[in-house]
């Protein structure tokens, strides 16, 4: 079951045959690929993400087994995209404290409100805006006290060079 992509398509208040309508796809096929049945095509899957502004990946994370994968599971690096309005359109090996599934379509200051959301999220904004890469630490409270990662954020630019969001690396310091 991808709940993430069911959570995703009620915040944004679709319903599954409006979502079907607007990719082009039958509903009964949506509603497979909703309840974990199907997985969809690349062009699918490009259809939906385009849709609900996500990164295509994400509906074949879970089949991923690269050695990018395999490097970084369960270390204390996060890897995330975040569009112009800095909602995530991608995440990996988040901290425990935050379900991937949740994350997606949300800004940082709507998952949690702190000196390190605030911090982060101007980080990006500048970033986007200075269309260079930037790295700062930044402390968070989180659920293991209070921890520091040292983060690099870099524009994400589409085929023609303009600034369509920003990829960010968090690693956590001892």
């Amino acid at each position: 079951m991808r709940r993430w992509l069911i959570k995703l398509r009620k915040e944004k208040s679709y319903t599954q045959q409006e979502v079907a309508s607007n990719v082009h796809i039958d509903r009964a096929y949506y509603a497979q690929i909703e309840n974990g049945t199907r997985n969809p095509s690349i062009y699918v899957a490009k259809q939906i993400a385009a849709f609900f502004n996500i990164n295509p990946s994400t509906f074949f994370m879970e089949h991923i087994s690269d050695p990018f994968q395999v490097a970084i599971a369960n270390s204390p690096i996060i890897v995330a995209h975040n569009g112009l309005d800095l909602r995530y359109t991608w995440i990996f090996n988040p901290h425990k404290d935050f379900d991937p599934g949740f994350i997606m379509g949300k800004r940082d200051d709507e998952l949690a409100n702190n000196d390190g959301t605030v911090a982060l999220m101007k980080l990006k904004e500048q970033t986007i805006k200075e269309n260079k890469p930037m790295r700062r630490q930044i402390q968070f409270p989180l659920s293991d006290g209070l921890v520091t990662y040292d983060i690099f954020a870099q524009p994400i630019l589409d085929n023609h060079g303009n600034v369509i969001g920003v990829a960010s690396t968090l690693s956590l310091l001892p």
